[in-house]
């Protein structure tokens, strides 16, 4: 769906003053939208009208079906403009809003999903929800003009019905924020970690990888949870499933194939069709999923899919302030997918050689009936191998054929007309796409991805904070807002801490500490001892919601436990670790039972029971010892590491404060390169040659 902000035949509404994306799709809508705030909530309660709630996102593709369905259709705004007060929500700026009506959702349809559309009292209590309603009924089920019109005369002639529903609405949300298990109990040790890995793979799909049928969507965190599984106890087929879900997914139509980056999720079992959205998020969490597989096993077909996503985010999802855009549309000129097909004939025309043309459609699966709606989507259906032996010409020749082939192609789709992007930025999802980075830089040892990480953190702390300590949670057109939740919160810390191991700028370590105190102050919840998705001087809403779910993107609680370990063996603050403590134990019985939705948290778990070593290397030169040390560290998979890279003096005696670094030898002259490696709050002797690191990385692996 286009942008309509140059529309001049259309009146805009109250959405034309915002700077979300998806509100401005809105703006030109004849429904009489308004933005949530004060202005909206206190006109439905003056009026005393029933609120119609609709949230969604910018790359949403059934929030457009409905928008131009519904929201563009005369005689259905009319409906809405004369019974409700219409309050549109991007659910990307106000998770705490969404956080509340999809677990309404959930609770009286069993599922949950956007565009979300609720209806509510004036002082927003739900009374009716669902997800996408169509303008007119199918099977037996009424369009929304029907909906609108049966629950506009139902507030005015049927009130006590409709307090009926919102009170059991409300109880029944207050009981879901309030279950939380009781962790006085709970044990954290391996019986956990085996427990859930051993669930994991049962719910695996073993015929094309990944969990689950259709849809199918990435999983990272639990992708992520099963490498560290097979760390930990050295079982291959952890391992092996992991391997085979990202080949399979790096060969679908889920990954683009000559442009990189991978769409949100698969609208089939076989990573064929994607819903053709490309969210930051999933590719921020997949260059780590692929590059710790190139650390695993060396093979360069996982470092290729590193180094693809993150130029593809480069490229098109980097702000020039340095901050990275939220999301890519799935539509372009009002058609799913348009930017991304193509036709066989399309392709031979644009290749002109017939020979290569048949070469690059054999290995992409290109026919002329197409695998979508008449066109392709380009997967990967032959083996090189096999094409070796169809065409006489050895691998490596067919690869620079298909690259170079794809090189043209991606040239001509760049003159096609792009997906709309949603170009806000949002400091959690920053904060994944810095640790993406930052993990880029420890497997290729391109600088430029370590810049590339470090200028956004400039850029958030520079742009996206007040007050020197509180983060906000979106910043667009020069505008930073919203109180920043935990997510922006925990995220940021762990990028900050991913960049201080290979950077060691004393003030990442500084701010990491900083922010997790702010945290702590603002988010803990001292009855059921983990964090809040909103800080203590947030908007109030009908109630106050917390997770442990990681889905698609982690939960806060989840990445915050693990920060918290982590910064527990950098200050030895027990406070750190009695909290990350409390966080675990509140999901570890449900983590084992139903690992599905905990993937991080297991993580979290895994670095517990495993126990964190600490290795720091002392740099003076890219040349000496000390370079090839990090270098080769970087390329390790030692998931329950610490690894610190110091260069010069001024770091190390900015970081003698935290105790982490006591063991390093003062006495030692500043040009030497060592390492000294600590577990169990016991170090080596300094280490000097890389000869010597690798013997001792072996010992206690």
């Amino acid at each position: 769906m286009q942008l309509h902000e140059d529309d001049s035949e259309t009146k805009p509404n109250r959405l034309i003053g915002e700077s979300s994306p998806y509100l401005l799709q809105h703006a030109h809508n004849p429904v009489d939208w308004y933005p949530w705030g004060e202005e909206s909530l206190q006109k439905a309660k003056s009026e005393n009208r029933p609120i119609f709630l609709s949230v969604g996102y910018s790359a949403c593709h059934w929030c457009h079906v409905m928008a131009h369905e519904s929201f563009e259709d005369e005689e259905i705004a009319k409906i809405m403009n004369a019974n409700f007060i219409n309050i549109k929500v991007d659910r990307e700026e106000r998770p705490d809003i969404d956080d509340i009506y999809q677990r309404v959702c959930q609770l009286a349809t069993g599922t949950g999903g956007w565009p979300l559309s609720v209806f509510m009292t004036p002082d927003q209590r739900p009374f009716y929800v669902g997800t996408y309603f169509p303008k007119y009924g199918r099977n037996g089920s009424p369009g929304f003009g029907t909906i609108l019109s049966q629950l506009a005369e139902a507030y005015r002639n049927k009130k006590r019905e409709i307090d009926t529903a919102t009170v059991e609405f409300l109880e029944a949300l207050e009981h879901s924020v309030k279950d939380v298990q009781k962790t006085d109990d709970a044990v954290l040790d391996r019986s956990i970690i085996d427990e859930a890995a051993v669930g994991l793979l049962h719910m695996g799909d073993p015929a094309y990888g990944g969990f689950g049928q259709a849809p199918k969507f990435p999983n990272s965190s639990n992708l992520l949870f099963l490498l560290r599984c097979y760390h930990i106890s050295r079982i291959n087929r952890y391992k092996d499933f992991v391997m085979f879900t990202a080949d399979k997914m790096a060969a679908g139509g889920i990954h683009d194939q000559i442009g990189g980056g991978f769409a949100r999720y698969s609208t089939d079992q076989r990573w064929l069709v994607p819903h053709f959205e490309k969210m930051l998020y999933d590719n921020a969490l997949l260059v780590q999923v692929y590059a710790e597989l190139y650390q695993i096993s060396g093979d360069e077909k996982y470092l290729d899919v590193v180094q693809k996503t993150l130029e593809y985010v480069r490229r098109e999802m980097m702000s020039p302030e340095g901050g990275f855009y939220s999301a890519q549309d799935a539509d372009s000129e009002g058609e799913e997918g348009k930017y991304y097909v193509w036709s066989k004939q399309e392709i031979f025309n644009s290749l002109g050689d017939e020979t290569i043309a048949n070469i690059f459609c054999e290995y992409y699966g290109v026919t002329q009936g197409g695998n979508f709606e008449g066109k392709n989507i380009l997967n990967i259906r032959s083996s090189l191998s096999d094409l070796s032996q169809r065409y006489g010409r050895r691998p490596e020749m067919l690869k620079r054929i298909i690259d170079d082939a794809s090189t043209r192609l991606f040239e001509i789709r760049q003159k096609r007309i792009k997906p709309g992007l949603d170009d806000k930025i949002i400091t959690a999802w920053n904060g994944l796409m810095i640790s993406g980075f930052a993990k880029g830089y420890r497997v290729t040892n391109k600088k430029q991805y370590l810049e590339i990480a470090e200028k956004t953190i400039g850029f958030i702390e520079s742009k996206v904070t007040r007050d020197g300590s509180r983060l906000y949670r979106t910043f667009k057109n020069g505008v930073s807002k919203l109180n920043g939740y935990l997510d922006d919160y925990a995220f940021h810390v762990n990028a900050l801490l991913d960049v201080f191991e290979l950077d060691s700028n004393p003030t990442y370590l500084h701010n990491a500490v900083k922010y997790t105190d702010v945290m702590l102050e603002h988010f803990w919840d001292i009855v059921n001892r983990n964090l809040y998705l909103t800080s203590d001087d947030h908007e109030q809403l009908i109630v106050r919601t917390r997770s442990l779910y990681d889905l698609a993107i982690p939960s806060g609680n989840s990445i915050a436990a693990s920060n918290l370990l982590r910064l527990y063996h950098l200050t030895h603050r027990n406070d750190y670790l009695e909290k990350a403590e409390l966080i675990m134990m509140g999901g570890a019985k449900s983590s084992s039972e139903n690992p599905f939705g905990f993937g991080q948290l297991l993580i979290a778990i895994y670095l517990y029971v495993k126990k964190i070593t600490e290795i720091t290397v002392t740099r003076t030169n890219n040349s000496g010892e000390g370079h090839k040390m990090a270098t080769w560290l970087n390329k390790q998979f030692i998931p329950n590491a610490i690894s610190v890279i110091i260069e010069n003096h001024d770091q190390s005696s900015q970081l003698k404060q935290y105790p982490f670094f006591n063991a390093m030898n003062s006495e030692r002259k500043d040009e030497m390169d060592y390492a000294v490696i600590c577990r169990n709050f016991t170090c080596s002797v300094p280490i000097y040659t890389l000869a010597d690191l690798q013997e001792h990385i072996k010992s206690i692996s």
